[in-house]
């Protein structure tokens, strides 16, 4: 099969759910215990407000919820979904649990199978290409359903003086629905960029195998989302981050076959203000060619599906915009990818 055989595969529609449950500012600022001023968590970390899960929003429930939404926005019928891949972060109602397979049965996706993916808020760009790259390769999958919730920040101690990159942390659901020769919303060229030598910087200092949860240390273990090595993911990230962000968008648009200068959209995981303003300079973006989350805060990979979502709801994307969606997450890792909407 040579390219020009190749099938197009096209966003039929997004859907989100969102908790009603908000922290602000000002209550992020008095549980740093004065390590932070609100005005400063506003002003540098971006953060007007930020969702938090009330008692029924599940990892794998906000997912099934954001399913529903992109269902209906699509007017797609669940019996039509070929494969689901599901998002969602391992922090979930049920260790071990199968969220794909969880949330196949709650769509009653009867047609469907499903995987779990996981790369921390990088999931949902490589998950649209490996889905991309699934649905050229197999004639039977003509209808995936990506999907996933996140509440990560269930695990920041905001005393931790380390951990103000991840004050952010949101929560909420996301779901995209991608259809094989849909001849519309393109899904192009995508690039992902990983670092090893930050994959131990970042991570829940316990309940796993190595300090699993004792009755001495539960206290503490449902708030140790930690930076294990401060200062080499401090000076790793300023040498290689924004680097590697540029050759993940370059290398995207290159496979595209389309002129980065024609990017009109950019799909922006929320980080600190003071970056995101250096991205769009970079990029030769007006604020307006984006939407900074500062009342969401960052909910890991479903940023990009909220972003793309809201920008539809608000008209930023037009017949022909060309979107770029990007992210990064612990691990390290870096992606991009290119839609042409329309």
């Amino acid at each position: 099969m040579t390219m020009s055989d190749n099938p197009n595969i096209g966003i039929v529609s997004t859907g989100i759910y969102l908790p009603e449950n908000k922290i602000t500012a000002e209550e992020i600022a008095l549980q740093t215990k004065g390590i932070w001023e609100a005005e400063a968590v506003k002003s540098k970390l971006g953060i007007i407000e930020k969702t938090i899960p009330g008692p029924n929003d599940g990892t794998q429930m906000m997912g099934v919820h954001a399913s529903f939404d992109a269902l209906r926005n699509g007017n797609i019928n669940p019996d039509e979904i070929d494969l689901i891949i599901n998002i969602g972060e391992e922090w979930k109602e049920y260790p071990l649990t199968t969220s794909g397979i969880f949330l196949q049965e709650k769509i009653n996706a009867v047609n469907a199978w499903a995987i779990d993916f996981q790369q921390r808020c990088c999931t949902t760009i490589s998950a649209m290409k490996i889905a991309k790259d699934m649905m050229i390769s197999d004639e039977s999958i003509n209808t995936v359903l990506i999907a996933g919730g996140y509440r990560n920040g269930d695990f920041v101690d905001y005393s931790d003086k380390d951990l103000s990159m991840m004050f952010n942390l949101g929560a909420g659901g996301g779901a995209i629905i991608l259809k094989k020769n849909f001849n519309k919303n393109l899904l192009l060229g995508s690039h992902v960029i990983t670092d090893g030598s930050l994959s131990r910087d970042v991570g829940v200092k316990y309940g796993g195998t190595e300090i699993p949860i004792t009755k001495e240390n539960v206290d503490k273990a449902y708030k140790s989302l930690t930076v294990f090595n401060p200062g080499h993911m401090k000076s790793r990230l300023n040498e290689v981050s924004m680097n590697n962000w540029m050759i993940c968008i370059n290398k995207a648009f290159e496979k595209s076959g389309i002129d980065k200068n024609k990017l009109g959209y950019l799909a922006v995981l929320h980080f600190k203000y003071s970056m995101y303003l250096h991205m769009l300079e970079l990029l030769g973006l007006s604020v307006d060619q984006s939407i900074y989350l500062n009342k969401i805060g960052h909910v890991g990979q479903i940023d990009q599906i909220i972003s793309l979502h809201m920008a539809l709801e608000q008209n930023k994307i037009q017949n022909g915009t060309i979107i770029a969606m990007i992210a990064a997450g612990i691990g390290y890792a870096w992606a991009a990818n290119v839609i042409k909407w329309g």
